[in-house]
């Protein structure tokens, strides 16, 4: 991590809401897969690990087990997380000598039954499911799911290694499950380091970050983006602004989960 440039007539830094910070090697005990990006029947898993998904795996926040009406596919980062802000926080999970590896497995979720055919974005397994205008029939009232049948996963092979920053004083858990399938991780911790903050000036961090996390008061110079869902991450970040300083590692001040959302339901 290097400071590029850091003015003199900068005010004096504000303290940090955070005291200590500690560094997190997690190893992947079994191959870990999320939709980072679906391209015809393949879907990528990018070699990151989000600090969202990570923060659910932490078992910092729960989302109900079942959502109704409105709330159905409604995203509940805010809700979840912002209340977290101030008392932990945690960066998306970079690949230690940025080489992570990566296994293809296919996946077939047809039937093996004697007769099937694809439908509107389903698998009929009988042949009075057929559409109307393959049978005649009265339409039926099963519904296309567009769930994938067929395809292919890029996942992350078992034994990658990736490293964190989780602020405040928390308690972690020896290992978590985080991915699609619930892949099985282990977690291990440094000794706590102070989290140090810097008056506004230029810097260059070679951790990663997640975009809807950063403070509004700093300027982005240059960085590399990982455009993948919730939110874009960025990589080889150099901005102006105040930062944090946590052993070799350096980040902007302020971090905070959805950029320091209120929480509409507070």
């Amino acid at each position: 991590m290097t400071q590029v440039d850091n003015s003199l007539a900068n005010p004096p830094p504000q303290p940090s809401p955070f005291s200590q910070a500690r560094l997190v090697e997690l190893w992947c005990a079994e191959p870990i897969f999320f939709a980072s990006r679906e391209l015809s029947d393949t879907y990528y898993t990018e070699g990151v690990i989000g600090n969202y998904a990570l923060a659910y795996a932490l078992g910092w926040a729960r989302s109900p087990y079942r959502l109704q009406g409105k709330e159905t596919g409604k995203p509940r980062y805010i809700e979840d997380l912002t209340p977290l802000n101030g008392q932990r926080y945690i960066l998306p999970a970079w690949p230690l000598d940025n080489r992570p590896s990566f296994r293809f497995e296919r996946f077939n979720a047809l039937s093996d039954s004697y007769w099937y055919a694809m439908t509107n974005n389903r698998v009929a397994t009988a042949r009075e499911d057929l559409p109307l205008n393959r049978t005649g029939k009265k339409p039926n009232t099963y519904r296309p799911s567009n769930f994938p049948q067929t395809g292919r996963l890029r996942m992350l092979e078992r034994g990658n290694r990736f490293q964190t920053l989780v602020f405040g004083e928390v308690a972690l858990p020896e290992y978590i499950r985080v991915g699609k399938f619930m892949s099985k991780v282990r977690l291990e911790m440094s000794e706590p380091l102070p989290v140090q903050r810097l008056p506004r000036g230029t810097y260059s961090c070679n951790t990663y970050l997640n975009s809807a996390d950063l403070p509004t008061a700093i300027d982005l110079l240059r960085f590399d983006v990982m455009s993948i869902p919730p939110a874009p991450l960025l990589k080889y970040l150099q901005f102006r602004g105040p930062a944090w300083q946590v052993g070799d590692w350096i980040c902007p001040a302020n971090l905070a989960f959805c950029g320091g959302h209120v929480n509409a339901t507070a």
